[in-house]
């Protein structure tokens, strides 16, 4: 991937293990990739002696000092009201000031949206923002969008996270007209509640390449590049997502246990199994987008090692590259959003 000049401001108190790994991953974009300078921003003397430890020479990196720190027990609306000095608010103020092209954090999910809703401010035609979480499936990788940002959803909310889930499948994974599904309890249009019935003839009269209703089962297999649904229903698949990698290597343990010629069967396609497992690996995908925010916001994983801070970054950079809020704003110039049956205008 070729990196342009891009100043990405890093939350260097979210998370887990702040400063340690993004510090650490901070470091290891830097030194990976050209082109890119990065600003750490939190308690000053934490990060300098963390990066200290780095030997960073003549790395592109500065520190800018932030007292307060959002924790992952912090109400997201009373963190940003109480804690205006946290690195997430002044990390967030210099991307709006134009000090730099995108922020990163793995801190606390809802302040990170919150600050990225109320700093950024929403895209025109956008009436709620939203995140997306990554599956891998048969046919590459599927987006499934809402992922737990707005548990009650109307049928035009469900649109706008077609619209921008299908731009951000086609600029970032160069997906050509990705077919776009809507969860449902079966493939008829006469299943499911009002709201998604709804949203089903906003989706069909709209300009995407909308195939219809799709099943849970249909996320993995890969027939459609974006699953639209509301964030209650996404929530609670990507958790359960969540927990497939370690159900299914616990199982492939206690099946090698039973005995050597199992353990040796396992052993010759440790290759192909590795690759499996690194498809479903939340380090690889980094962190999720922000869309629908004016400016470029990626929400990683709070137990994010120095890897994928490492990739957050690189996403960043791919995201401010892409362009996607100009697409968004012109596929929804022309909406209604309080009418469930509005025709969207084609871009």
């Amino acid at each position: 991937m070729e990196l342009s000049s891009l100043k990405i401001v890093v939350d260097a108190m979210g998370g887990d293990f702040a400063p340690v790994n993004e510090v650490a991953g901070s470091v290891q974009a830097l030194r990976e990739h050209d082109g890119i300078e990065i600003i750490l921003v939190g308690r000053e003397e934490q990060v300098r002696s963390e990066l200290a430890r780095h030997a960073p020479g003549n790395l592109p990196v500065s520190v800018v000092h932030a007292p307060d720190v959002v924790t992952m027990e912090d109400s997201p609306t009373a963190a940003l009201k109480q804690k205006r000095k946290s690195s997430l608010a002044i990390g967030m103020n210099l991307h709006k000031d134009g000090k730099a092209d995108a922020f990163v954090s793995a801190g606390n999910t809802g302040a990170v949206l919150s600050a990225s809703t109320l700093i950024l401010g929403r895209i025109k035609g956008v009436s709620r923002p939203t995140i997306g979480a990554f599956f891998p499936s048969e046919e590459g990788v599927c987006l499934l969008v809402d992922a737990g940002t707005n548990v009650d959803c109307r049928p035009q909310h469900l649109y706008e996270f077609a619209v921008m889930g299908s731009i951000y499948a086609n600029r970032i994974f160069k997906y050509e007209d990705p077919p776009v599904g809507l969860l449902n309890i079966g493939e008829e249009m006469t299943k499911g509640n009002e709201v998604v019935k709804e949203a089903y003839q906003l989706l069909k009269a709209g300009p995407l390449n909308f195939l219809g209703n799709v099943e849970g089962r249909d996320i993995l297999r890969g027939k459609v590049r974006v699953v639209v649904c509301d964030g209650f229903v996404g929530n609670a698949i990507l958790k359960f997502g969540e927990s497939v990698p370690s159900f299914l290597k616990a199982k492939l343990l206690a099946y090698a246990e039973k005995s050597v010629l199992r353990k040796g069967i396992l052993a010759l396609m440790r290759g192909s199994l590795r690759s499996v497992f690194r498809e479903m690996d939340y380090e690889e995908y980094g962190g999720v987008p922000v869309l629908g925010v004016n400016g470029v916001s990626i929400i990683g994983h709070g137990k994010s090692t120095p890897k994928a801070i490492k990739n957050m970054i690189l996403k960043a950079v791919e995201v401010a590259q892409a362009n996607l809020n100009q697409h968004i704003q012109e596929m929804l110039a022309g909406t209604s959003v309080d009418s469930s049956v509005s025709v969207p205008a084609h871009p």
